[in-house]
């Protein structure tokens, strides 16, 4: 592992520098629209084995591929019918389709944990799409933190958690939506909402003209069928108390519309801002070592996604 990680800016010639290193096989954390990515080829066992290694990942959770266009996500995906539906509305964008893993599609069998589907997305960051085209391949890309952390929304969150366990952080400011891409997958012939994120259900659910089937209750917690399903994750180190009005002296609050505090998600009560600001607010509460305590959000919308995160940062651990 290098000894520090390289800090890039998004010029052609970083980019160009980003691309080698994936190409070489070395870990790259990249910018995305949702949040930050640690990328690795996705067709290099060792490279993809990284990942793993430098986020203390548990090797049973998959990850998300990232391609630069329908076309080359069709090769590594089967994406048909519903599926393709959503693919052309949404791509790119923060939407990650499961789909049946294409037979030859070369990806390396820890990408999918040993499943026959594969998450893939493409992303809408013109940053990340520039990489990928310099790259001419697909990468693995989680978000580039520590298995379970906070996700990182900045390179300087990347950083904080990863400095010296990737060769480059290709630094292109916040990333504009702020939680993780929605993911969609088919359980019993129905779309089913794995993971709500960056792209709200209910837009998804007037695509296909249907509302989405939510998992299955009884789902093996060791073989989650897509990344985000663990029970604990996106997690700061101090305890997380939810739907809190008012905080204990001891308490750091995180405010929402309505309710203030140390620190708003959204003096306005406005979901998306809130969301673009929810992991960067998270960090900065962590920082200060004291129990976090955080107001209610409606469950709505970019709300159902901020939602998902709260609850599985305040799981216990």
């Amino acid at each position: 592992m290098p000894a520090k990680t390289r800090l890039l800016t998004p010029d052609s010639e970083h980019i160009a520098y980003a691309a080698m290193m994936l190409a070489q096989g070395k870990l790259v954390a990249i910018p995305t629209e949702t949040v930050y990515g640690l990328a690795a080829d996705a067709r290099n066992p060792t490279a993809v084995a990284g990942i793993y290694d430098a986020k203390s990942r548990p090797s049973f959770n998959p990850l998300i591929v990232h391609a630069p266009d329908l076309e080359t996500a069709a090769q590594i995906g089967v994406i048909d019918g519903q599926a393709k539906r959503l693919a052309e509305a949404f791509w790119p964008g923060a939407l990650t389709l499961v789909v049946p893993l294409r037979e030859g599609a070369g990806i390396a069998s820890l990408v999918t944990a040993g499943l026959g589907t594969v998450a893939i997305r493409v992303p809408a960051h013109q940053v990340a799409q520039d990489l990928l085209h310099a790259f001419g391949g697909v990468v693995a890309a989680p978000s580039a933190n520590p298995s379970g952390r906070i996700s990182p929304t900045t390179a300087a969150h990347v950083l904080a958690g990863l400095d010296g366990k990737l060769a480059a952080v290709l630094d292109a400011g916040p990333s504009p939506v702020g939680v993780e891409s929605t993911i969609i997958g088919w359980q019993g012939g129905l779309p089913t909402l794995l993971r709500p994120g960056g792209i709200p259900a209910e837009a998804i659910s007037n695509c296909l003209g249907q509302r989405l089937a939510m998992p299955a209750a009884n789902v093996d917690a060791e073989r989650p069928a897509a990344p985000g399903m663990l029970s604990s994750h996106y997690a700061p180190r101090a305890n997380l108390r939810l739907n809190a009005r008012t905080a204990s002296p001891d308490e750091f609050l995180i405010g929402f519309g309505a309710v203030s505090g140390e620190a708003t998600l959204s003096e306005s009560g406005d979901l998306v801002e809130a969301a673009a600001r929810l992991f960067d607010v998270l960090h900065i509460a962590d920082a200060t070592g004291r129990p976090i305590a955080i107001a209610p959000i409606p469950d709505h919308g970019m709300g159902r996604a901020i939602n998902d995160r709260l609850r599985r940062a305040a799981a216990p651990r």
